[in-house]
C-alpha cells in the first residue's frame, strides 16, 4: 500500500458522521440539513435534453482533450464573463468536475524529487486555513507537506499571505486559491492577486485558482477571476497560474461531474498528458449536455437571483443571535457560535440536531491547528443550498435554539 495514504485525514463528513453517531436528533421535528454543500435547485430541462440526444456518443472513446466545439465553449465563455481571449486548442481543458482536476493537478506540478528524501527539504503547498479538503490530500499524496494560510475575521476573511514565511515561500511549488472562498465566501481582491503574483515570480511555484462558486455573488460585480485579475495586470500569457472552474454550482449540475482548466499553455500541456495516462476523458453525452450548459446564462441568472432571495431573507434573521454577514458570494453562511452558549462548534452542532433536528458542520472540521489555534473554531457553516422556505424554517430554529440556551 502507499504509505502516504496514511497521512489522509478523515473527510468532514466522515468526522461529522461520528460526532453524530449517538445523537438522537429531536423527533418533534423533520431533519433539515446545512451541512453539505450540493447543489439541490432543479437541474434545467434543457441540459437533460442535451444529454439523453447523445447518448450515440456512448460507442466510441472520448479525447482527453475533448471536442473543439466543447473547448470553444469554454473560450468562448471566458470571454463573455472575463473579456478574456484564449486558445481552445492549447489553452483550456475539460476535467470531470473541478475536485478530481484540482488533485490531479498537483499529480502533475509536484517535483518530490528535490527533497531527495530529506523532510525539511520536501516541496510545500499553501493553501487557505480554513479550506477545502481536497488541497491537504492532493499535496500529501504528492509527496508535498501543507503549509496553512489562516483566513481571520478582521480581515474580511482575506488569506493572510504575509504570514507565510520566507524559508517557506523557498520550498513552495504550490499554492491553492480559493475565491469565492470556501467556507467563508471571501473574494480575493487585484491587490492580493497582485502580491501573489509577484511571490510566484520570485518563486516559482504554480497558482490553482479554485472558482467553482464565481457565478453565485450578491453585489452588482461579478467576483475577480484569477486570470482576470493576471491580464488586468498585464500578466496576458498566464504563465504558471490554473484557473479551475465547474457546472455544478452554476447550472445545478452536481451529478453531470463537468468543468475545464484554463490557463498557463505549458501547464495546460503537461495537464493533457497526465490526464491522457491517468484516464481523465469526458464523455461524449456529458460534452454535449456541457457545451449547452456553458452557452446559456439565463438559467445562471435564474438560479443567482434563487440564491439572492435566500440570503437576503435568512441572513439577518441568524445576524441577530450570531456573527454572521452576507457573503460575498459562495453558498455558504460562516456563523460565529455566541461566546455566551459556552459551547464549542462541535457542541453546538451536536446539541442543535439533538434538540431543533438541524445540521451544520463545525467549522473546526473544515481547518487545521496551527500555533494552537484553529482558525474555523466556534464556527459553522451553513450550506443554504435548499429551497427558501426549508432555509428560513432552519434559521428559525437555530434562533430558537440560541434564545432558549441563553436564557
Amino acid at each position: 500500500m502507499n504509505p502516504l495514504l496514511s497521512r489522509l485525514q478523515p473527510y468532514p463528513f466522515e468526522r461529522l458522521k461520528q460526532l453524530f453517531a449517538d445523537v438522537t436528533p429531536a423527533p418533534n421535528h423533520r431533519p433539515i440539513s446545512l451541512g453539505i454543500g450540493e447543489p439541490r435547485h432543479a437541474t434545467p430541462q434543457f441540459i437533460k435534453d442535451a444529454l439523453c440526444a447523445h447518448t450515440d456518443g456512448l460507442a466510441s472513446y472520448p479525447a482527453t482533450a475533448g471536442e473543439p466545439r466543447l473547448r470553444a465553449a469554454f473560450t468562448d465563455w471566458l470571454a463573455r464573463r472575463y473579456g478574456l481571449q484564449l486558445d481552445p486548442a492549447t489553452q483550456v481543458l475539460p476535467v470531470n468536475g473541478s475536485r478530481e482536476a484540482l488533485f490531479a493537478f498537483a499529480q502533475t506540478v509536484i517535483n518530490a524529487s528535490k527533497s531527495k528524501g530529506a523532510p525539511e527539504d520536501a516541496p510545500i503547498v499553501v493553501c487557505p486555513n480554513p479550506f477545502y479538503q481536497i488541497y491537504e490530500g492532493a499535496a500529501l499524496l504528492a509527496g508535498a507537506t501543507p503549509h496553512y494560510a489562516p483566513s481571520l475575521p478582521e480581515r474580511n476573511f482575506a488569506v493572510d499571505w504575509d504570514s507565510v514565511p520566507e524559508s517557506v515561500w523557498r520550498r513552495t511549488q504550490l499554492v491553492y486559491v480559493c475565491s469565492p472562498g470556501n467556507p467563508t465566501g471571501a473574494v480575493m481582491p487585484l491587490a492580493e492577486w497582485e502580491k501573489l503574483f509577484a511571490l510566484s515570480e520570485r518563486h516559482g511555484f504554480v497558482i490553482a485558482s479554485d472558482e467553482c462558486y464565481s457565478e453565485i455573488y450578491f453585489q452588482g460585480e461579478p467576483p475577480l477571476g484569477g486570470l482576470q485579475a493576471a491580464a488586468r495586470l498585464g500578466r496576458s500569457s498566464f504563465k504558471n497560474l490554473m484557473a479551475f472552474t465547474s457546472l455544478s454550482k452554476r447550472s445545478n449540475v452536481p451529478g453531470l461531474r463537468s468543468g475545464f482548466v484554463a490557463g498557463d499553455a505549458e501547464l495546460i500541456r503537461a495537464f493533457l498528458l497526465y490526464r491522457t495516462y491517468h484516464g481523465g476523458a469526458m464523455g461524449p453525452a456529458v460534452q454535449a449536455a456541457s457545451i449547452a450548459a456553458w452557452r446559456d446564462e439565463q438559467h445562471v441568472a435564474e438560479n443567482r437571483a434563487l440564491y439572492r432571495q435566500k440570503f437576503a431573507e435568512v441572513t439577518p434573521l441568524l445576524a441577530q443571535v450570531m456573527d454572521v454577514r452576507l457573503p460575498d458570494a459562495g453558498f455558504y453562511l460562516w456563523a460565529g457560535v455566541p461566546a455566551a452558549l459556552g459551547l464549542s462548534d462541535t457542541a453546538f452542532a451536536r446539541e442543535l440536531l439533538a434538540q431543533y433536528n438541524v445540521t451544520v458542520l463545525p467549522g473546526s472540521y473544515l481547518a487545521r491547528e496551527v500555533a494552537g489555534s484553529n482558525p474555523g473554531a466556534q464556527r459553522v457553516r451553513m450550506a443554504l443550498v435548499a429551497e427558501t422556505s426549508e432555509c428560513l424554517e432552519a434559521a428559525q430554529r437555530i434562533v430558537q435554539f440560541i434564545q432558549s440556551h441563553s436564557t
